[in-house]
């Protein structure tokens, strides 16, 4: 019994070594390029919404390990048991945005208390970062937290995609693009369910999520937008 006790307790370390150990990785490759005070409070704004993720499920009960980050790609959790519906998918995935976007708040805040420029471009960073992930497209949180509305949902989201990425090329928003495709199309010929009954949410709740997700959405739009212009004239 000792030596299960040891072997489980030595398991829980090891992720919580990888957690640590990833996040250091992260804030050494962000701080070749910002430094590492902006490194480090970048990857605790993603540590914070991946936690947001990671309670939210750990509250419906479902199986999850620690993050793990990957520089420039950001951070996951792994969902080691499948949420049974949408209203639990759409639950987990709000966690994310809603606990990064608490973080940005209060960078904000105390940018503006203290006028600190760093933690100004931290508020900014997590805002857009946040905004991003609303992109209702799977596997990012906008399109989990939309499907729960209706998958056709996703289709709104392929022109969204396609035209950041005209404005701003990136690799990241072609492997998402790549991710998104099977789900969009599957979407499109009306077989994106996984299970029978996965979709049957009541309309009540399905409202609720598309107000939050919209309210949401445009809030971190015009915050992303007002920090901007608040670091273009600090800048200029």
């Amino acid at each position: 019994m000792k030596l299960l006790l040891l072997l489980l307790g030595g398991a829980k370390f090891g992720k919580l070594l990888t957690t640590a150990g990833t996040m250091l990785l992260s804030i050494g490759a962000y701080a070749l390029i910002w430094g590492w005070r902006y490194a480090a409070g970048f990857v605790a704004l993603i540590f914070c919404h991946e936690m947001g993720h990671y309670l939210a499920a750990r509250r419906r009960g479902l199986n999850v390990g620690a993050p793990t980050f990957i520089p420039f790609l950001g951070a996951w959790i792994e969902l080691k048991e499948q949420p049974m519906n949408a209203e639990t998918e759409a639950y987990v995935a709000m966690a994310g945005p809603l606990a990064g976007t608490a973080a940005s708040l209060l960078c904000y805040f105390v940018a503006r208390s203290e006028g600190s420029d760093l933690l100004l471009a931290l508020a900014y960073s997590g805002f857009f970062l946040n905004l991003f992930n609303l992109i209702p497209v799977p596997p990012l949180d906008g399109g989990r937290m939309t499907g729960v509305v209706s998958p056709k949902f996703w289709l709104v989201g392929a022109p969204v995609l396609i035209g950041i990425f005209l404005w701003r090329p990136s690799p990241m928003l072609v492997l998402v693009a790549l991710l998104a495709a099977p789900h969009m199309w599957r979407a499109f010929r009306g077989e994106a369910a996984p299970a029978p009954g996965y979709y049957d949410t009541p309309p009540a709740k399905r409202i609720e999520y598309a107000v939050l997700y919209l309210g949401l959405t445009a809030w971190l739009a015009v915050m992303t937008h007002d920090v901007h212009e608040m670091l273009a004239a600090v800048r200029g």
